[in-house]
């Protein structure tokens, strides 16, 4: 039985729906070989095909994060070059998942794409994700929390609930650590 290709399979449906992505992170999980395949429809012109590609990944990493240590790289230069909101949000979920596996260098640069977001993007889910990695990765790191603290303070007043109160969680629980360490 010929298989078929991730694109033709991620397209079409409701933009909002996971369409088939449960079927091609189950097509991956049983043939890891195809993880390359997948992983190239990130380069989709098809918006809806690199948002349930972002979601499959993410999906992959919770089960198997080692399969995506070897994309570590290219999620951090490829993907982050992407100016689609569900590709950021599922990297700084993704970020969090493989941060085990990074190198300090790849931390580095995760630090540095995710910071970069959480300055420049006006999405909700964007914003949440990235508040929640960072703020995870900040409790080992005293300048990352002093630089998260200042936007969490801003964020903490923005117009949207869900915004405003992950904002206001993290940054209750930072000062907590604070105050833990003295």
């Amino acid at each position: 039985m010929e298989q078929q290709p991730f694109e033709q399979m991620l397209t079409g449906g409701h933009p909002n729906s996971l369409g088939r992505t449960v079927e091609a992170v189950d097509a991956v999980l049983a043939q890891p070989t195809r993880l390359a395949e997948l992983y190239a429809c990130y380069s989709s012109a098809d918006e809806v095909v690199r948002l349930r590609t972002s979601n499959a990944f993410k999906r992959i990493a919770a089960t198997e994060p080692l399969w995506l240590v070897p994309y570590i790289d290219r999620l951090l230069t490829e993907v982050a070059s992407i100016n689609q909101a569900s590709a950021q949000w599922t990297l700084a979920q993704l970020c969090g998942t493989l941060d085990s596996f990074m190198t300090a260098q790849q931390h580095e640069h995760a630090v540095a794409i995710l910071k970069h977001n959480l300055e420049h993007s006006d999405d909700w889910i964007v914003l949440n994700m990235t508040m929640q990695t960072l703020a995870e990765w900040s409790a080992a790191d005293a300048d990352l929390q002093g630089w998260l603290r200042l936007r969490l303070d801003k964020l903490s007043r923005d117009r949207r609930k869900s915004v405003a109160k992950r904002a206001q969680t993290l940054l209750a629980t930072l000062h907590y650590s604070k105050e833990q360490l003295h």
